[in-house]
């Protein structure tokens, strides 16, 4: 399959592509480094705006690309313009050129704002906010066939390849997992039109995606 994975660049992204080239997927990786990220076959690299706008996007999607990860943030910085603009942008893209598979990368309850009181997640308020827009627009105003993953905090150990889905606390995640989630959620029909948290847990992550 050919496969679109913007910000292929950070935490989550790297691994997520690393997976999919294990897996023998072609994909096109969107980042702003001029340096290529990876040294595959089945990589090739675009430079993707997201503070272009849709009709530029889409113009630079590949004709043949399959699905589409977004997996990018812009690290509190321009919240409004790539965490939520930039990702409505390439959804709508994505449904204009009848590529119908979009996978999102978000939050931990970020469509529960009754969950927002911890200090934690006050922290982090505008963050959450533009995710939760941009994962509304995607349920309820687009026609792709998406799946929401919502990650717990992102964690640099070693991943264990099993996760607890949908669980009552936030939680943490390793990166590995979570970009192992994403990859395996890709041809999974019971992640079709499905969102979901992920923690670190005791099921193995291709059984936990199946009991969605």
């Amino acid at each position: 399959m050919k496969i679109l994975v913007i910000g292929a660049s950070g935490r989550v992204g790297s691994d997520l592509v690393k997976q999919l080239l294990a897996d023998k997927h072609q994909v096109i990786g969107t980042t702003r480094d001029e340096k290529k990220l990876f040294d595959a076959d089945n990589y090739s690299q675009l430079d993707l705006d997201l503070l272009a706008n849709k009709d530029d996007i889409q113009n630079q999607i590949d004709d043949e690309v399959e699905a589409i990860y977004f997996v990018a943030g812009s690290g509190n910085k321009n919240l409004l313009e790539v965490d939520l603009h930039g990702a409505v942008k390439t959804m709508q893209a994505a449904q204009d050129k009848g590529i119908n598979r979009y996978i999102m990368l978000s939050t931990v309850f970020s469509l529960d704002t009754s969950k927002w009181t911890s200090s934690a997640i006050e922290n982090l308020k505008k963050y959450y906010i533009a995710k939760h827009y941009a994962d509304q627009w995607l349920v309820n105003d687009s026609t792709l066939d998406y799946t929401i993953v919502q990650a717990a905090a992102l964690k640099e150990h070693a991943g264990t390849g099993k996760i607890t889905v949908n669980g009552t606390d936030a939680g943490e995640n390793a990166i590995e997992d979570v970009a192992a989630t994403l990859a395996a959620v890709l041809n999974a029909t019971s992640a079709s039109k499905k969102v979901f948290s992920m923690q670190n847990g005791d099921t193995p992550i291709n059984d936990a995606i199946a009991s969605l």
